[in-house]
C-alpha cells in the first residue's frame, strides 16, 4: 500500500480523508450496556473501526447487568472510533461511548466538541436508557433516538416511546438495525437533520 497521503487520499476504503474535505463533525453514539454501539458503528465507518472490547469475565458478573442480553461476551471499555464522509467537504468522526456506569467519567472529555448525539434503545430495556439520557443532555447534546430492534421481539409505537421516554416533541425518533448500514445511515442522517435544523 502507498505510504504517500496525497495518492492515495481519494480512493475507496482510503485511510486518509479527501484533500476537498473541508468541515468536520465529531458525533457521539451513545446509549445503555449492550445496545448495539459499537456494531452500528461499525457498520457505517468506511475506514476499519477503532474498538476497545475486551474479553467480558466472573469479575463482572455482578457489575454489567446481562438480563435480557443474548450472546454478550466482550464490552467496550474506552470508546468505538469510525469515520463516514457524508459529501465532498463534510466529514462525520463516529466516538462510541462506554454504557456502563463505571465508565461514565470518560463521557466529559468524549462530549467535549461533539455537535450531538445519536443515543440508541433496546426496545425491551427501556428503562436503561434514562440515566443516558441525563447525561447526555446533562453536557448540552441535541441527540435523536434510534431503537435498535434487531435483538428484542418487542415493538413500540412512535408514541409510545416518546411517553416512555419523556422526549420533547421535537426529537427525532427513528427505528433501526444497528446490523444494516442503510438502516444505520438513515438513523444517522435524521440526527443530521435535526442537528441542522436546530443550528438554523
Amino acid at each position: 500500500m502507498d505510504s504517500n497521503p496525497s495518492s492515495a487520499e481519494t480512493a475507496p476504503g482510503s485511510i486518509y480523508v479527501s484533500s476537498a474535505v473541508t468541515d468536520a463533525a465529531k458525533i457521539l453514539v451513545v446509549g445503555h450496556f449492550a445496545v448495539g454501539k459499537t456494531t452500528l458503528i461499525g457498520s457505517l465507518s468506511e475506514i476499519t473501526p477503532l474498538r476497545t472490547e475486551e474479553k467480558m469475565t466472573q469479575a463482572s458478573v455482578h457489575v454489567d447487568d446481562l438480563r435480557g442480553v443474548t450472546d454478550k461476551t466482550t464490552t467496550t471499555v474506552a470508546l468505538d472510533f469510525g469515520r463516514l464522509t457524508l459529501s465532498d467537504e463534510l466529514v462525520l468522526y463516529l466516538f462510541g461511548t462506554p454504557g456502563q456506569q463505571r465508565f461514565m467519567q470518560l463521557w466529559e472529555d468524549m462530549a467535549r466538541g461533539a455537535l450531538g448525539a445519536l443515543l440508541l434503545v433496546d426496545p425491551a430495556r427501556l428503562e436503561e436508557t434514562f440515566p443516558v439520557i441525563d447525561l447526555v443532555e446533562g453536557y448540552g447534546l441535541e441527540y435523536a433516538i434510534a431503537v435498535n430492534g434487531f435483538q428484542s421481539d418487542r415493538v413500540y409505537e412512535e408514541a409510545e416511546v416518546r411517553e416512555a421516554l419523556d422526549l420533547l416533541p421535537d426529537t427525532p425518533v427513528v427505528y433501526c438495525d444497528a446490523r444494516d448500514r442503510q438502516s444505520s445511515a438513515h438513523a444517522l442522517i435524521a440526527l443530521v437533520r435535526h442537528l441542522l435544523t436546530r443550528a438554523a
